[in-house]
């Protein structure tokens, strides 16, 4: 008799559902107690890797609290790929929902923020640009080429401080966070990304890019967020850590 996997998967995932009918062991007996510590085995897993996923998360709610927002995630989140690195992609939206920490209005971002780190670590490489490419394009002609960045990079902007938050709880020497809007840019200059705090209008600047718009749109939509909008400390964020890859298509 096989089992209906829909049924044997959320029979896995929910604790107090029944087992399901026609599992056998390797003796062809019932699976009882057994399918019972597979599944207490597979929720731990769960639970681990998205503690491993979502650390500064987990500090905030606190341990016993983690555990219990993490076994109402993964019952609606089961994982779709066998690729745990990636599993809890999810998190930002569903915590956005989640009733019992609505209260940590900021929680949600910091989960993007930790979802875009991890993103970045396994983004594909690519080779920067030479930064005398940028130099030596006619201004009239980078105003209307678009320009590629990094796979590796992403961009979280936030009516909160979470790069504040994340390094206060990551850091032992961290200032305690000022509560104010930041746009954070995780770049990746060698192996491992790192969030930076962009400067004022660098958030809508970033964001025209990725979106492929040309970079006299990028460069307007800075200004009108930030009227002093500093070009030549964007470009230098942007080449410093290789996250420049091409001008044009």
């Amino acid at each position: 008799m096989t089992v209906d996997q829909t049924v044997f998967r959320s029979a896995v995932l929910t604790p107090d559902m029944d087992r399901p009918t026609g599992l056998s062991d390797g003796k062809g007996a019932p699976a009882g107690r057994r399918f019972d510590v597979y599944r207490n085995n597979v929720a731990v897993s769960l639970t681990e890797a998205l503690e491993t996923a979502f650390p500064v998360v987990k500090k905030l709610v606190g341990d016993a609290n983690f555990k219990l927002l993490a076994g109402v995630f993964l019952r609606q989140h089961p994982p779709s790929s066998p690729l745990m690195m990636f599993y809890g992609a999810e998190m930002p939206e569903f915590l956005s929902g989640f009733e019992p920490t609505k209260s940590i209005g900021y929680l949600p971002d910091i989960a993007r923020l930790e979802v875009a780190l991890r993103e970045s670590y396994h983004a594909a490489d690519a080779a920067p640009m030479d930064p005398a490419d940028l130099q030596n394009t006619a201004p009239d002609d980078l105003m209307v080429s678009t320009v590629t960045l990094a796979p590796a990079l992403r961009l979280i902007r936030s009516r909160w401080p979470i790069h504040a938050i994340w390094r206060y709880n990551m850091d032992d020497d961290a200032p305690k966070p000022e509560m104010a809007a930041e746009d954070v840019v995780v770049l990746r200059a060698d192996m491992d990304p790192s969030p930076l705090v962009l400067p004022a209008g660098g958030g809508a600047f970033i964001a025209q890019l990725l979106a492929r718009s040309n970079f006299g749109d990028a460069l307007t939509a800075a200004a009108q967020e930030f009227e002093s909008f500093d070009l030549s400390q964007m470009l230098a964020i942007l080449i410093s850590n290789n996250a420049l890859i091409k001008i044009g298509d």
